[in-house]
């Protein structure tokens, strides 16, 4: 991390767009190496072609802080985060957080509107977007925790269709309850089906939303997701 701050600091005068878009490419190096220093083999898995020129509106499980890495070391395209403001105050990671993502304040009603206004404008610009919907680490027991709106309403207003993700080790090699339960082993991402959205208006909001986690949850159950406890 130390060796990526100065080109981060440099990359950073070069405005949100070309020097966004180059941090996170940067990031994207980083995980190769530290994923392969710390023993994790990743691979990614296509139910269906993932066409990398395509804008999306990526959605994904959120059950370990491995998820942050996993989204860098998965998602070779141009991309914004949006993530939760409180990380962006960690000493020198932070530094590269708030140049990577769309920070969320979710206790300011204010604060997300104007997160979801920043969105919207990285999509007019040619980037895809990606949202944990579940908002925070599912400890429930059950494939997914209850989804927000945002992703889906953003997805309508925008017109951009949905590609839901599956992270299916990250509980496996960093458990929620601990950063220091890093382990090594596999680590599988899982493209799902494009959900398209065109047509949409706002009215079809809980049924996307509902549509988009019943198919998550269905391929959870399928992949065997170790941390499903219910039935």
């Amino acid at each position: 991390m130390l060796l990526v701050i100065p080109p981060v600091v440099v990359a950073s005068f070069f405005g949100k767009v070309k020097g966004g878009n180059f941090i996170y490419r940067l990031c994207s190096y980083w995980a190769d190496v530290w994923f392969f220093l710390v023993g994790i083999r990743h691979r990614n898995f296509y139910e269906s072609p993932h066409d990398k020129s395509k804008q999306y509106i990526f959605v994904a499980n959120h059950i370990s802080y491995l998820d942050a890495p996993i989204i860098v070391k998965t998602l070779r395209q141009k991309l914004r985060v949006l993530g939760k403001v409180e990380v962006s105050k960690v000493p020198l990671f932070g530094f590269i957080y708030r140049n990577t993502v769309v920070t969320v304040d979710r206790s300011s009603a204010a604060h997300r509107a104007n997160s979801v206004r920043i969105l919207k404008s990285v999509i007019r610009k040619g980037i895809s977007i990606f949202i944990f919907p579940e908002g925070t680490f599912n400890e429930t027991g059950k494939p997914l925790k209850e989804f927000y709106d945002g992703a889906f309403r953003i997805a309508i207003e925008t017109q951009t269709p949905i590609k839901p993700l599956l992270f299916l080790d990250s509980w496996h090699r960093m458990h929620y309850s601990s950063v220091f339960s890093l382990n090594p082993g596999c680590s599988r991402t899982v493209f799902l089906k494009e959900i398209p959205v065109a047509g949409l208006t706002v009215k079809d909001l809980e049924a996307l939303k509902q549509q988009v986690a019943a198919l998550m949850e269905q391929k959870l159950r399928e992949y065997k997701a170790g941390w499903i406890t219910e039935g």
